[in-house]
């Protein structure tokens, strides 16, 4: 076995691993990141709802009441104006599902389902939780969700939502008088949820993963390559040529040029002991003629 093919299976042995490393820590590291930017991502659509519940409490709301007899218009309910605006996201976001979950809601629409309940249930448990987030199994893929709780802290909700009596007909005769009462101010009754599935996450990780291990294959072949070059110039060839010259020395043949001594590393100082030992073994042979 050549010292090419030692060199080759030592680099191979160090590479390797080290290539294998980087896979399995870069992976972790990426499929952490891409979850953080989709949960960043739902943050952001989140603050987006919160802002457009806020305009819609401060400034729709009270236009509204100021006529006499204001006439109950979805459109003015924060939940409703914040979901209505959030569903015509750009196609960026068509991926991102967001959802205001009640568990007492007027619009059917908004009822919590099995999971979303138990998500509002932990904000009742622990009333200081601001946030929530986590995975869960679907029938078409993993999801990754985030959660916020909906408190009632404006005394303007309760208009619609604390008796049958003292909300406005309208309501009652849109949705009906079996749902949405009875609401406390600090209740939490819902959250705001946004639901995104992990495949999401899952593609940027791969897409920035499969560039990274691109690169890094690159980098490890192109220092292969280098390398073996530079074995082959700096050591191998001078060994093969000295070998050689020592081989036509052996039969007697001094017609050969003299290494090359400039060199002032290990092959130059072996060039020059060959070189003496070369000049001594003509001196001999020519002391026997």
């Amino acid at each position: 076995m050549g010292i090419r093919t030692k060199f080759n299976l030592l680099l191979l042995a160090v590479l390797l691993p080290a290539l294998l490393l980087s896979a399995v820590v870069s992976w972790s590291l990426l499929q952490k990141q891409a979850r953080e930017e989709v949960i960043h991502s739902a943050e952001l659509m989140t603050e987006a709802a919160q802002a457009i519940r806020k305009y819609t409490v401060e400034e729709i709301r009270p236009l509204i009441n100021q006529e006499p007899h204001p006439e109950f218009l979805p459109q003015t309910v924060p939940a409703y104006a914040a979901t209505a605006a959030i569903a015509r996201f750009s196609d960026e976001f068509s991926d991102f599902l967001y959802k205001e979950a009640t568990l007492n809601p007027t619009n059917p629409r908004d009822r919590a389902s099995d999971w979303e309940a138990d998500i509002i249930g932990e904000f009742k448990r622990n009333a200081d939780l601001k946030f929530i987030d986590g995975e869960r199994a679907t029938p078409t893929g993993a999801m990754l969700y985030t959660a916020r709780p909906i408190r009632i802290t404006n005394p303007a909700c309760l208009s619609c939502h604390s008796t049958e009596a003292a909300a406005p007909k309208s309501l009652i005769a849109k949705y009906g008088s079996a749902n949405g009462f009875g609401w406390q101010m600090n209740e939490i009754i819902g959250a705001q949820v946004v639901s995104v599935p992990m495949s999401i996450a899952r593609e940027s990780a791969v897409e920035a993963f499969t560039v990274f291990m691109g690169l890094l294959a690159g980098v490890f072949a192109l220092v292969f390559i280098v390398l073996n070059i530079a074995l082959n110039r700096l050591i191998v060839s001078p060994i093969m040529r000295l070998a050689g010259d020592a081989d036509k020395i052996s039969t007697g043949d001094f017609n050969i040029p003299e290494f090359g001594t400039d060199r002032k590393d290990e092959i130059g100082a072996l060039g020059v002991a060959f070189n003496r030992m070369r000049r001594s073994l003509e001196q001999a042979m020519k002391m026997m003629e």
